[in-house]
């Protein structure tokens, strides 16, 4: 029942989904049955292919994120995790408050031990026709040394495991490339990353960085990730309103990315841009499917043991 556009993006992008899983994989539709199913009978599908938890409480989008998660617990965000918890479903993605899934995720699933702060990351396009990967992206507005260090190692295991890169190059967003460059932030940080033996670190990288082949993970805190991010998606935006048409450009647009997973919880979860529409609904179900499989999950929890 998250997102602008629920629940109707939602169950369009869940039919679109459900053609590209395998028979063994199942969807589960959390929200009110009474608005969902009239969706399917128009298009004429069959409502069987998918498992159905009703509840119609929702929390709104400018709701208090922890306050919600208490006192709705019949929400559609509060019952998925919920279900995630109890290992009823594998994986839960939403496109709703986002504060709120993320307040889910660390209360339910709980942070893998070990973790300082989950994060947030995106996917980025390369001008080689690659793709990247940025972390933070907002959950965590400030950061300390060490858990920039933990974002480079959750980050080159997604890469890794989840985007196929082999060895994938870590570097970490400053005003310079020199050694000696940047903040207090940047300067503690770097040689933390530059010993830690868990992932390749080629050391700073500028923002004229981000699309070029230098670094397959940029790492960096949650306020700067989420300037970034909205800067970058600001191009597509132009270039729709200018009536321009440029393959690289086009793979800015959010939907073909589906959402932003939590990196460092013990369970998939991904969250969803508000505006999530069909397509980038079918694209979550897909990413929480290769997190599933991949066992990245897993990865992590080993990486920290």
């Amino acid at each position: 029942m998250g997102g602008d556009y629920a629940p109707k993006a939602n169950v369009l992008g869940a039919i679109a989904a459900h053609e590209l899983l395998s028979p063994n994989e199942h969807l589960v539709l959390i929200g009110d049955t009474q608005q969902i199913k009239p969706i399917l009978a128009e298009k004429g599908f069959n409502a069987d292919h998918f498992e159905y938890v009703h509840t119609e409480e929702v929390i709104g989008m400018g709701e208090h994120p922890t306050r919600a998660i208490a006192q709705k617990p019949n929400s559609s965000i509060s019952l998925g995790f919920s279900m995630l918890k109890k290992g009823e479903i594998d994986a839960f993605i939403g496109a709703g408050n986002s504060g709120a899934m993320m307040v889910g995720a660390v209360f339910s699933v709980k942070t893998v031990p070990g973790i300082i702060r989950p994060s947030l990351c995106t996917l980025v396009p390369k001008l080689d026709g690659g793709t990247g990967l940025m972390l933070d992206v907002g959950a965590n507005a400030d950061c300390k040394p060490d858990v920039l260090v933990q974002f480079g190692i959750v980050g080159s295991l997604y890469a890794e495991n989840v985007m196929h890169i082999n060895n994938p190059k870590v570097g970490l967003i400053n005003i310079g490339e020199e050694d000696e460059k940047g903040n207090m932030l940047s300067l503690a940080t770097f040689p933390l990353m530059k010993e830690c033996k868990q992932f390749n670190f080629i050391g700073n990288i500028e923002g004229r960085d981000l699309f070029n082949e230098k670094a397959d993970v940029i790492v960096c805190d949650g306020f700067t990730g989420n300037i970034m991010l909205k800067l970058a998606e600001s191009f597509y935006v132009m270039t729709i309103q200018k009536g321009l048409k440029d393959e690289f450009f086009d793979r800015f647009n959010y939907e073909n990315h589906g959402g932003s997973p939590v990196l460092g919880v013990n369970a998939p979860v991904i969250i969803g841009h508000g505006i999530s529409t069909p397509k980038a609904v079918k694209n979550m179900v897909l990413q929480a499917r290769e997190m599933i499989t991949t066992g990245l999950v897993e990865k992590i929890q080993a990486a920290f043991k």
